[in-house]
């Protein structure tokens, strides 16, 4: 099996924690965004050589990569309260320093007659994790991944819908309280006529 042939998110990740290895993250990854379609900075520790992994991958599906074309993949919709959402580009410092990185390391090379491209070295170290990924899928290491996440996900989609039936409670034990007020207040009034 090629690179082709594995699941991008798990070639990815094993690329990361390579890369986590060998290049050190700048002092400003731990509270920067990744642009402003995002309301936090990322949740996860190692998300800069994830995106370090992300930005190999994407050299080597598309060949040649320049910063506009990969802010332009890495952005999202924002949201702008009632008004539509638009896309937003990524932040382009995050990425220019991921490049710049990933070239230092020797992973990418300046194409001609502008951009980058993956080099030998890239190519190699994504070829070998593809490999490592085919073992790990064989041995079943990646199976309980989504299952985790999955549940966590309906655990939290419970616990929202559970508070939210506890609201719609008190709100109906409010009504009923304003409406036998409202009784209490007529028959006062009747009993004073």
């Amino acid at each position: 099996m090629g690179i082709h042939d594995i699941p991008a998110e798990y070639l990815i990740e094993e690329t990361a924690k390579i890369l986590s290895e060998g290049i050190e993250k700048p002092a400003w990854a731990d509270y920067v965004k990744t642009g402003v379609h995002n309301e936090r900075a990322p949740a996860r520790e190692d998300w800069f050589y994830v995106r370090m992994a992300s930005i190999l991958y994407r050299a080597f599906k598309w060949g040649t990569i320049g910063t506009e074309a990969l802010r332009s993949y890495y952005g999202g919709r924002r949201n702008r309260g009632v008004k539509r959402e638009h896309h937003y580009k990524a932040s382009g410092k995050v990425i220019r320093s991921c490049v710049q990185n990933l070239e230092k390391a020797g992973y990418l090379e300046r194409a001609q007659p502008k951009g980058r491209k993956v080099s030998v070295k890239g190519f190699k170290l994504l070829n070998e994790m593809a490999k490592i990924a085919e073992k790990n899928m064989n041995a079943n290491v990646y199976a309980n991944k989504p299952k985790e996440r999955k549940a966590f996900d309906e655990k939290k989609r419970k616990e929202v819908q559970d508070t939210l039936k506890g609201q719609e409670r008190g709100h109906g034990k409010g009504e009923e309280k304003k409406s036998s007020q409202k009784s209490v207040k007529k028959k006062a009034k009747e009993g004073e006529q």
